[in-house]
C-alpha cells in the first residue's frame, strides 16, 4: 500500500512539476541549457524505454547512443530552438490522437467510440451505434483543433503564451470535453446507463479484438 501511494504521489509530483518546469524555461529569458535538458529528457526516456524492451536491444541502445552523440554535437543549437522540441512533442501528440480517433471513421472500420461504447452497454440500439461514431467525429475534430491552436500560438504569439495553452490548458480541456460529452450523452440517450469511464476502459481492455 505505502509503495502505491509513493508510486502515485511520484506520478502527480512529476504531472505538476515538468508543465511548471516546462513554462518557467519557455518564460525565461536564460534557461537556454535548462530548457533544452527539460525538453529532450521525455523523448530520451521514451527511447531508452522502447529500446530496452526491444527484441534487438543492443542494436536499439547503440542507435539511441549515437543519438544522444548528436544531440550533445548539436547541443547549442537545441538551446537556442529548445522550444521547437515542446512544441514538437505537444503537437505530435494532439495529431497521434486524432489519427487514432480518426482512421476509425474509414469506411469498413468500427468508430473508436462505438468500440468503448459497445463494451459496456452491448448490444447497442441504432441510435447509441450514431451517437458513438458522432462521439468520435467530435474527438478526431478536438484534436485536429488543439493541433492547430497549438501550432498558431507557437508561431504567431510569444513563446510564453503558446506554453500557457500547452503546459496549463491542454488537460483541463481534454476533462472539459468528457465533461460536455457525458452530459451530452445523457441527454441524447438518458434511457442508457452511464457507465464511468474506467469501466469503459476495463470492458475495453477486456473485450478481444474483432476483424471490422
Amino acid at each position: 500500500m505505502a509503495r502505491r501511494i509513493a508510486r502515485w504521489l511520484g506520478i502527480a509530483a512529476l504531472a505538476i512539476g515538468y508543465p511548471l518546469l516546462a513554462h518557467y524555461t519557455n518564460e525565461s529569458a536564460h534557461s537556454g541549457s535548462l530548457g533544452a535538458l527539460v525538453a529532450i529528457a521525455p523523448v530520451v526516456l521514451i527511447a531508452l524505454v522502447l529500446a530496452w524492451n526491444s527484441p534487438r536491444r543492443s542494436i536499439m541502445l547503440g542507435v539511441l547512443m549515437l543519438s544522444c552523440v548528436a544531440l550533445w554535437a548539436g547541443w547549442p543549437a537545441l538551446e537556442l530552438h529548445f522550444g521547437l522540441v515542446y512544441w514538437l512533442q505537444h503537437v505530435g501528440m494532439q495529431l497521434i490522437l486524432f489519427m487514432t480517433f480518426g482512421r476509425t471513421l474509414i469506411a469498413g472500420r468500427q468508430p473508436l467510440c462505438t468500440r468503448f461504447a459497445e463494451a459496456v452497454h452491448a448490444p447497442l440500439t441504432p441510435q447509441h451505434e450514431l451517437y458513438a461514431r458522432q462521439v468520435t467525429v467530435a474527438w478526431s475534430l478536438f484534436f485536429a483543433a488543439m493541433a492547430l491552436t497549438s501550432t498558431l500560438l507557437f508561431f504567431l504569439a510569444p513563446l510564453a503564451s503558446w506554453s500557457v495553452f500547452a503546459n496549463f490548458l491542454t488537460l483541463p480541456l481534454v476533462a472539459s470535453m468528457f465533461i460536455a460529452e457525458y452530459w451530452v450523452r445523457r441527454w441524447v440517450l438518458p434511457d442508457i446507463q452511464n457507465a464511468h469511464i474506467l469501466d469503459a476502459v476495463r470492458a475495453f481492455r477486456n473485450t478481444p479484438a474483432r476483424p471490422r
